[in-house]
C-alpha cells in the first residue's frame, strides 16, 4: 500500500489487485478527473488496515471484488462504517445483476463493469469532482 498527499477536487482510495488495471486507472483517473489517488490495497487485509488507521479519509472509495486475498464485499461493508461521507463505487468484471443487488444492499453508491462501464466510471468521477468544485467555491464565497 503507498499513500500520496492530496491536491484535486476529489481524492480516492483504490483497492484493485491486478497491477496494471490499477496503474492504467490511476492514470486515466487523475489526468481526466480533478482527482488524485492517495493510495492502494492490492487485498482486503490492506484496505482494512488503511480504513482502520489514522488518516484524513479520502471521497471516494474504488473497490474491486475478487482481490488477491480476501474480497472487495468485506471491505464495502468495512467502508460504510469507517467512512460514511465517502462515495463508494465497485468496480468489477463480475458485475452481474445479483453482484450488483448484493454490493448495493452492502452499502455502494453505484457499481461499474470493468470490460463496458470505465467511460461511465469516469463520467461519475467527474460528476463527483465538479460537485466537490461548486461545493468549495460556495463555502469560499461566504467565508
Amino acid at each position: 500500500m503507498e499513500v500520496q498527499p492530496a491536491s484535486a477536487a476529489l481524492t480516492c482510495f483504490l483497492v484493485e489487485d491486478n497491477a496494471v488495471i490499477r496503474e492504467n486507472l490511476v492514470a486515466t483517473l487523475e489526468e481526466m478527473v480533478d482527482l488524485r489517488v492517495l493510495g492502494h490495497a492490492v487485498d482486503e487485509g490492506g484496505a482494512l488496515r488503511w480504513l482502520s488507521g489514522e488518516h484524513p479519509g479520502c471521497d471516494l472509495l474504488i473497490i474491486d471484488i475478487f482481490l488477491a486475498q480476501g474480497t472487495g464485499l468485506n471491505v464495502l461493508r468495512a467502508a460504510g462504517e469507517q467512512l460514511p461521507d465517502a462515495h463508494r463505487v465497485v468496480l468489477s468484471n463480475y458485475a452481474t445483476p445479483d453482484m450488483r443487488q448484493r454490493c448495493l444492499a452492502l452499502g455502494a453508491h453505484k457499481v461499474f463493469d470493468k470490460s463496458a462501464e470505465l467511460e461511465d466510471l469516469l463520467a461519475y468521477c467527474t460528476g463527483l469532482a465538479d460537485a466537490a468544485t461548486r461545493d468549495a467555491a460556495t463555502r469560499s464565497a461566504r467565508s
